[in-house]
């Protein structure tokens, strides 16, 4: 039996009698209990009460094709390929790097309620409890290769941003590269990978992860300080969270193809939670420290140093308050 089936029975948060379960399923009730001790691993907070049955303590708020495509406005359904939620997968980006290879890739999307192998930027595991947050990826084509993907990951970031203002989320901020923070701690990152040619038509996978609801979750492993949208406004509908990022990812893809990341890089200081901060860039074992001046054109990051300015680009570098 796929679990799916039996998680959108208890996502309503209410209890639900191993019979009537078993019925709806169409197995036995000691099928059911066997099911339900695999979820275990899903870390979800089942209970079990004698005469009652079997519930998730809070529900699940599970995300729902359906629901996200009857969200999206005309423009982005327009733009909107083939699109993927998996209950359990390795990570969305591995689900679109194998869209690409089977010719699906052309404007695919993917969700997943779950990672097993969920990663961030060089390298970092990406924690991944299942139906709390938003994990999400996206093919986007580029016809001029690697030059023009300058400040790419940037404008992604921006899309975050513009998805949290629609939602009436205030306080968001830009970290460069690559990442969004909420007062100073990590609320989203931002993965791509490139396939094709670097010198002509190529594909940009985007991957997103953002924090929705950490409050019941194992953290011990996260190793920097975060943040949750639940922490931050309450309680978010993570299908119109899922369709208002979509929506703004597909507006952002469309300005930089058509303009380049000059056109967004004036929005993008505006969230800039360096701008004019002491910080310092670790490259390797070495690190430079300086004031930051914002980025240029081309999306590297500007710095003020005792020899000089100096421009760094993304990949290598990392950077942290001085």
């Amino acid at each position: 039996m796929d679990n799916s089936a039996l998680l959108t029975i208890l996502a309503d948060g209410d209890y639900h009698s191993g019979e009537e379960v078993g019925l709806r399923l169409g197995i036995s009730r000691a099928a059911v209990w066997k099911q339900l001790h695999k979820l275990e691993g899903l870390e979800l907070p089942i209970e079990s009460v004698k005469g009652r049955g079997y519930r998730i303590a809070g529900g699940l708020d599970l995300l729902s094709v359906d629901k996200i495509r009857g969200l999206l406005p005309e423009a982005a359904v327009s733009s909107l390929g083939e699109f993927d939620v998996f209950p359990l997968i390795d990570s969305t980006n591995d689900a679109a790097a194998e869209a690409i290879r089977k010719g699906r890739g052309r404007n695919y999307c993917c969700m997943a309620e779950q990672q097993i192998a969920g990663r961030g930027r060089r390298g970092r595991d990406w924690q991944s409890p299942f139906g709390r947050n938003i994990y999400l990826s996206m093919v986007w084509e580029f016809q001029s290769g690697a030059a023009a993907l300058e400040g790419l990951s940037l404008s992604v970031g921006l899309a975050v941003v513009r998805a949290l203002i629609a939602l009436g989320v205030s306080g968001a901020g830009l970290k460069w590269p690559n990442d969004v923070l909420h007062e100073n701690k990590k609320l989203a990152g931002i993965l791509l990978e490139m396939q094709g040619d670097p010198a002509g038509l190529c594909q940009v996978i985007v991957g997103v992860g953002l924090n929705v609801d950490l409050t019941s979750c194992n953290t011990s492993a996260i190793t920097q300080p975060w943040t949750d949208l639940r922490t931050i406004a309450g309680s978010v509908d993570r299908n119109v969270l899922a369709a208002t990022l979509i929506t703004e990812l597909y507006a952002v893809q469309a300005e930089f193809t058509r303009d380049g990341f000059e056109f967004l890089r004036r929005e993008w200081c505006r969230y800039d939670v360096f701008a004019g901060k002491s910080v310092r860039v670790q490259l390797g074992d070495k690190y430079i420290e300086g004031q930051a001046r914002g980025v240029d054109s081309g999306g590297g990051l500007v710095l003020d140093t005792p020899e000089g300015e100096r421009i760094f680009r993304g990949g290598e570098v990392s950077l942290r308050g001085a």
